[in-house]
């Protein structure tokens, strides 16, 4: 799936896209823009994905006005990408892209899809962001 939002991010002229299976804080506040990708494990975050996120808001990064978007696999219930797209908007005062993305299970090539536009508008939005006078 993560493969799947680089694809569709890279559609977009003049982007770079970095895709990291573990980030620390300082990488969050260090990209334009931040998509986030997390299955959801007994109706909750990943530890790894909470902890990133604590520490961020423990440093006081400013994520403020930065693009965010989240996706994520579910077996039943599919509560972690929305949780993550509520922080990063809440919390982060993110420009957050809705809805998330979630697949059931495997995602097939309808949910490669799904994930490749959320690419491709995250990467879309963040271009308009970055030329826009501030």
């Amino acid at each position: 799936m993560a493969r799947a939002v680089e694809e569709g991010a890279k559609s977009v002229a003049g982007v770079n896209v970095e895709v990291k299976y573990f980030a620390r804080p300082e990488d969050l506040a260090e990209a334009d823009a931040i998509v986030l990708g997390m299955p959801t494990y007994h109706h909750d975050i990943g530890f790894d994905m909470k902890k990133l996120l604590e520490e961020a808001a423990i440093k006081g990064l400013d994520l403020k006005g930065k693009v965010g978007a989240a996706f994520g696999s579910y077996g039943w219930s599919g509560e972690a990408p929305r949780m993550l797209l509520e922080i990063m908007k809440n919390k982060f005062e993110m420009e957050t892209v809705e809805p998330v993305v979630l697949v059931r299970y495997n995602p097939d090539e309808k949910g490669l899809e799904e994930c490749r536009k959320l690419g491709k508008t995250v990467a879309g939005k963040t271009m308009k962001v970055s030329v826009s006078p501030q």
